[in-house]
């Protein structure tokens, strides 16, 4: 267990740009107005520290691991803000209140949506029971969304688990599911009750039985998580113990001043994060996409990343987003290189992604199936305008044309702005401020919710929700 040369000389580099400089960036006011931040950049010398230091009396306990650094520079030519994404407010039935994506053993995947009914309903790739619709249609595709068999009452929907009023929490589809003491995932075409106490929050990561498959949730008292424990997310790995062993839920302790309270979301990968209120975030697991340095592979520790200020996370396995204080930062799997080994913590710490506008919401997909460049993503801008990037050889950024986007792309053809965006490898849906859905991209399993499957598009298509 030892820090890469590599990455050392990363966090040394970043140090020596401005030797004895703290760089503060401030958000700009008016809540949607945005604003350069060569604007509002203090420089402050070493003397000078002490005084704008914040508070840290009530701040977590970071001595356990000397790796973690408090803060990432904020890129100097970036706009900030301190917006958040615009609600949604049903102008019809029916209407979608929050969009997801699905887990499942493809790559092209699929979307869910949480309905003002509290019911929830899906459709895209079926092959791995995610939609479920029970048995006798379990492992079909479909162009037509439908509602998750038996599920009532749903106030929160993360990839195919949701919780009800109640804080019961139902998952379907492929996961580690706590159905089983002896396999790691099951696949069930109807939604099962975990037996776990009542939850907030629940996040799950899963694809086949021989890779990982775990799960955690916020309860009452606290983080627990479960499954196969490979990359620590269960808990410090036992000496001896099997790499696939399947371990029931176990508590995950969290830094001092962390309270259940304080924590607004959840996010499951091959590591595990979650954001506070106060806009840092804690993650745990593999690097990448681990987000800070670290002594140790995996990190069972639960410890800040390096952004603050942050407003949203994604994860998808080896990748991760966030927006802090308006800026898109991604990080994970290493670019592909066809003349040498590439190394696996090249993109381990968070990188600013240029974008037109502030985000206020962001998504992003696992490399699996992504060749062309090592992620890609799309974010939700205070405008509510969406921008995309990465491959697009399937149209899925969105800018009606299938030209690969190496910087942001504004998609083009949506009715109204968005308030949330979800993609997957090939394909991408908009949660809008109406409550509609709208997808592009391919739809080889019916991921544009259209009605019509196998036919693919480069600008958004209504999905036709229940």
């Amino acid at each position: 267990m030892r820090i890469t040369r590599t990455l050392l000389e990363r966090q040394r580099a970043l140090s020596a740009l401005l030797p004895g400089v703290l760089v503060l960036s401030f958000a700009c006011a008016g809540g949607l107005a945005s604003c350069a931040s060569d604007d509002h950049d203090v420089l402050l010398g070493e003397e000078e520290l002490a005084d704008a230091a914040p508070d840290t009396s009530e701040a977590p306990d970071t001595s356990t691991d000397a790796g973690v650094l408090d803060a990432a520079p904020s890129p100097r030519d970036a706009a900030t803000s301190d917006a958040a994404p615009r609600p949604v407010e049903c102008t019809s039935e029916p209407c979608a209140t929050a969009l997801v994506t699905t887990l499942g053993t493809g790559t092209t995947g699929g979307f869910c949506a949480l309905l003002a009914d509290g019911t929830v309903a899906c459709w895209g790739q079926g092959t791995s029971a995610q939609l479920g619709r029970g048995a006798s249609v379990a492992l079909a595709d479909s162009a037509t969304p439908e509602r998750v068999v038996g599920l009532t009452d749903i106030v929160y929907v993360n990839h195919t688990c949701a919780i009800d009023k109640d804080g019961s929490t139902w998952c379907w589809g492929l996961g580690s599911f706590l159905q089983s003491t002896t396999a790691t995932t099951t696949r069930t075409p109807t939604p099962v009750k975990l037996p776990i106490p009542p939850a907030r929050m629940v996040s799950v990561r899963a694809t086949t039985t021989k890779d990982v498959a775990v799960g955690c949730a916020v309860v009452d008292t606290g983080i627990l998580c479960w499954g196969m424990n490979s990359y620590g997310q269960v808990g410090p790995p036992e000496v001896g113990a099997s790499a696939t062993a399947t371990y029931p839920p176990r508590d995950v302790p969290l830094p001092a001043g962390t309270t259940v309270a304080s924590l607004k979301g959840l996010f499951v990968g091959n590591a595990s994060f979650v954001l506070r209120e106060d806009g840092t975030a804690l993650s745990w697991g593999a690097s990448p996409p681990l987000g800070r340095v670290s002594s140790l592979f995996p990190d069972p520790h639960p410890r800040p990343i390096l952004l603050s200020g942050v407003s949203s996370i994604d994860v998808a396995n080896d990748n991760a987003c966030a927006t802090a204080s308006g800026i898109a930062y991604c990080w994970g799997s290493p670019p592909p290189t066809l003349t040498t080994i590439a190394d696996p913590l090249e993109r381990a710490l968070p990188e600013p992604v240029p974008t037109p506008e502030p985000v206020v919401q962001i998504a992003t997909t696992s490399a699996g199936g992504n060749t062309s460049v090592p992620q890609r993503g799309c974010a939700v801008g205070v405008s509510g305008d969406v921008y995309c990037w990465g491959n697009n050889a399937n149209g899925q950024a969105g800018d009606g044309t299938k030209d690969w986007a190496f910087t942001p792309v504004k998609v083009r053809g949506l009715p109204a702005p968005a308030s949330d965006v979800k993609t997957t490898s090939r394909s991408t849906c908009a949660l809008l401020t109406t409550g509609k859905i709208y997808c592009w991209g391919d739809n080889a399993n019916g991921q544009l919710g259209n009605g019509v499957i196998r036919d693919p598009s480069v600008v958004p298509q209504e999905v036709l929700l229940p």
